[in-house]
């Protein structure tokens, strides 16, 4: 028997039928571009999931870690074609679709465009749902010449006719990088934490109080940019590595969350694997934390 076996020997391991999560990547970035972002996050998914593959299961959380990677399959990839309304609707159709099933998905992005086709998967599904940014920018801008891009996915989730979007709470804002309009206007929504006032007993707390199903989105560029480098938009002065993926863990392990996506990762800029690794080790701490619920 082989006695260095990794994630990737597990995964997909049981029949797709057995399966509890699915791994979806969505190749999206030309809402980066349109929002004036430097491209290159389209190239992270197939990154992340080698990387995810490569790392072990934890040695002393075992058998609830192998059991969850087990029921956990690499679900293929969604086709983007640069027209960021329709890859969005596509990406919103295969979330659909899980969530009637009652299988969590975890999306690896791209841009964070990605968040509202994650979001319209709730929408299609007629779901309501409370959404959750970790994320140095609040991303409510308006669209561009009527253009989604990065920076406009939670307006767009908040004002949908579906009204399918119950709150939207976003944790780690940049305080010189989110407008004083911007900031009043995830609050007034919800609510927008600062990265300063961050902690996991804070987040706790707020999860606390919200009704589910959460949607999670986590955002790279929310951790500081010597950890992270490798992002659409670095960050000076972001949060820890470890509160990062403490956060990861805690959503893993969290009931009410029924799908996560993952973005900004951009490896055009990254140094040695750095933030590809990171990322990858994030979902490794959410199914380490899913195999705790």
């Amino acid at each position: 028997m082989d006695n260095d076996l990794r994630v990737r020997d597990f995964i997909g391991r049981l029949p797709e039928a057995d399966s509890k999560i699915h791994v979806i990547e969505f190749p999206s970035d030309h809402g980066v571009f349109t929002n004036r972002g430097r491209p290159g996050a389209s190239k992270a998914p197939p990154l992340i999931r080698a990387a995810l593959g490569n790392f072990t299961p934890h040695a002393v959380h075992y058998q609830k870690h192998t059991d969850t990677l087990e029921r956990t399959t690499f679900a293929g990839t969604v086709p983007c074609e640069n027209d960021v309304k329709k890859d969005q609707q596509r990406l919103g159709n295969e979330i659909s679709k899980r969530l009637q099933t009652g299988i969590l998905p975890i999306i690896l992005g791209g841009g964070h465009e990605t968040a509202f086709g994650h979001f319209l998967g709730y929408a299609s599904s007629k779901k309501e749902v409370s959404i959750i940014n970790i994320d140095a920018h609040a991303d409510v801008r308006p669209l561009k010449d009527r253009m989604p891009h990065s920076g406009s996915p939670f307006r767009q989730a908040i004002e949908h006719s579906s009204g399918c979007c119950k709150g939207y709470h976003v944790f780690g804002l940049n305080p010189s990088a989110v407008s004083f309009q911007h900031f009043n206007f995830a609050k007034s929504a919800g609510s927008a934490i600062l990265e300063g006032d961050l902690t996991p007993h804070l987040f706790r707390d707020h999860v606390e109080k919200l009704d589910g199903p959460i949607m999670v989105t986590m955002d790279m560029d929310v951790v500081n940019q010597a950890e992270a480098p490798g992002v659409s938009a670095p960050n000076a002065s972001g949060i820890s590595k470890e509160l990062w993926l403490e956060l990861a863990f805690e959503f893993g392990k969290c009931s009410k969350v029924a799908s996560i996506d993952l973005c900004e990762v951009n490896p055009l800029f990254d140094r040695d694997n750095q933030t590809v690794k990171l990322a990858a080790l994030t979902v490794w701490h959410f199914l380490l934390g899913f195999s705790q619920r």
